[in-house]
């Protein structure tokens, strides 16, 4: 038990969490700014874009929240050294998978947006929340989170 509760992570675990919890808090502002967009802010996007942006269904919107303040719990977990980071992660990924599918599936966004934001984005999200959760697995496998 005192060996679990010893183990020290190493300086690259603190650095992973911390840019983790940089990358989340910019996910957070992209929610925020989606959810509390001004007239002002409209202006900046084409009537296709805002056409594409008004017709998301209030689910795709929850995934999308419970995607960014999961991922941003989960990396306060992991600085915690908290067990339970990896099922906050875990819930941020399928939160994820569920916006993102809608997003690849069932609208034409990569037409709209162009590949960066339509595409490669949305895919590079995908990647590092699914390697949080590994990287969640390894630390508590290590016992640097308990």
């Amino acid at each position: 038990m005192s060996e679990k509760l010893n183990t020290k992570p190493p300086v690259w675990f603190w650095i992973v969490s911390i840019l983790a919890l940089l990358w989340n808090l910019m996910g957070v502002m992209s929610y925020l700014e989606q959810a509390y967009m001004t007239d002002e802010m409209k202006e900046q996007y084409t009537a296709d874009q805002l056409t594409l942006m008004d017709g998301i269904p209030a689910w795709v919107t929850a995934a999308f929240a419970i995607a960014v303040w999961g991922g941003l719990l989960g990396c306060i977990a992991l600085l915690l050294r908290k067990k339970w980071a990896k099922p906050i992660l875990l819930l941020s990924l399928i939160a994820i998978l569920i916006q993102m599918g809608y997003s690849f599936f069932m609208t034409n966004a990569a037409e709209i947006y162009g590949p960066l934001p339509g595409i490669i984005i949305p895919l590079l999200v995908i990647i590092i929340s699914f390697a949080l959760v590994q990287f969640a697995r390894i630390a508590e496998k290590r016992n640097w989170i308990t």
